[in-house]
């Protein structure tokens, strides 16, 4: 028998012969100080990580409602700036959403046409280039170490036809589904216009609403923190849609001048792809280094490789450090992980807010335990990663 136990036996025997027995405070006590703290921390992580999943099941429950949500403050957080300059030049109010939602429809459907007058007018010509493509990539497997015969070549696409017929029936079953996905799309539009809208017209209304629900002691934190965290996803969009049109012109720009076709659709799908942060970039990258490789040659694409390397380069060297890193200073490992995290759980819609949501929170909970909300000063603590607003808060009014 340990000295541990034979000295824990020894005072409950004491304490049993004087009548005062106190099992569970000896029992407590005799529990290393490091157990209990770990189990302190463990049950407490527990709760958290139920509510956690709690609050992730209810919006994945209700993501139709959840994601128009979510677009319309990214995008009312993009247009702010514009439109609240206009408000402080005296415009009236129902002037400056209107300018602000058209010019943002022109800006839109201006990209569009001229992505979709440019996909028309090299369409066929890119066509052409890609069956001759194929051509040369037949003769490669034929002239090529593989050395496959024409036969071969042919029982490989007949396999791949008849793969593709075999899903015929799955596509047809799935019909009703895309439908269904088309259909709560055109929902989501609508909702996402509607509470756009409703942001730009009454957002200082809507979040004083907002702010009764919470006790009184603590509305004047929660104000604070929510303000904060506002200019933080303002400085976050804002600053995004710079980096993604300087990609987007930097490898639009090297496709076109390397003769590469569609330069103008492949520039458009990278800034639209850019504000997925890491992931829009990569994909969009290598659709213009396929488009080099199956119309102009593997040399072509070779540079249009390096091209998409060096903006890429460029961007998380130099603009997100420099540009990214006035604003919201986010670290590159807490946006790979904080990207990968929504991707897992939400798809690409939880890719694209996953950043701008992170960016939120953790300025929001510095706010609070910094105490800044008790004097109106910029908040200052220890921060998951940097993410502090410089610029001063500005109320919805």
């Amino acid at each position: 028998m340990s000295d541990e136990s034979r000295r824990f036996r020894d005072l409950i025997r004491q304490r049993s012969v004087s009548g005062r027995v106190d099992v569970t405070g000896e029992v407590e006590r005799s529990v290393p100080a490091g157990l209990r703290i770990t189990t302190a921390y463990a049950w407490r992580l527990l709760v958290i990580a139920a509510a956690v999943g709690v609050l992730i099941w209810l919006v994945m429950l209700f993501k139709i409602l959840v994601i128009p949500l979510m677009v319309a403050i990214l995008l009312t957080a993009l247009l702010w700036p514009v439109f609240s300059a206009m408000l402080r030049a005296r415009f009236p109010r129902w002037l400056a959403i209107a300018i602000a939602l058209l010019g943002t429809l022109a800006i839109v459907a201006g990209l569009l046409w001229l992505a979709v007058w440019q996909i028309t007018q090299q369409w066929a010509d890119v066509q052409t280039r890609t069956v001759a493509a194929m051509g040369q990539f037949q003769q490669f497997l034929i002239d090529g170490p593989l050395h496959l015969t024409e036969k071969q070549i042919a029982d490989f696409l007949n396999q791949a036809i008849a793969f593709l017929s075999a899903q015929g029936e799955l596509l047809k079953s799935g019909a009703i589904a895309v439908g269904s996905t088309f259909g709560h799309v055109a929902t989501g539009a609508v909702l996402t216009v509607f509470i756009l809208l409703c942001l730009l017209a009454d957002g200082g209304g809507i979040w004083r609403w907002t702010l009764k629900l919470f006790p009184k002691a603590s509305r004047l934190a929660v104000d604070a923190a929510a303000r904060n965290g506002w200019a933080t996803v303002i400085n976050y969009a804002r600053t995004q849609m710079l980096v993604a049109f300087i990609d987007a012109v930097g490898i639009g720009l090297g496709a076109f001048l390397l003769g590469v076709p569609l330069a103008v659709p492949v520039a458009v799908l990278v800034f639209l792809g850019s504000f997925i942060p890491i992931v829009g970039a990569v994909i969009t990258g290598v659709l213009a280094v396929f488009l080099a490789l199956v119309y102009n040659g593997p040399w072509i694409a070779l540079w249009m490789l390096v091209v998409v390397l060096a903006v890429q380069q460029i961007e998380g060297h130099i603009l997100q450090p420099i540009l990214m890193g006035s604003a919201v200073k986010v670290h590159p490992l807490a946006v790979v992980l904080v990207v990968a995290g929504g991707a897992l759980i939400a798809g690409i819609p939880g890719a694209l807010f996953a950043v701008p949501l992170a960016a939120f929170v953790n300025v929001a909970a510095v706010t609070v335990n910094s105490g800044a909300w008790r004097t109106g000063a910029d908040p200052d603590g220890d921060y998951i990663w940097q993410t502090v607003p410089r610029a001063r808060r500005r109320s919805m009014r």
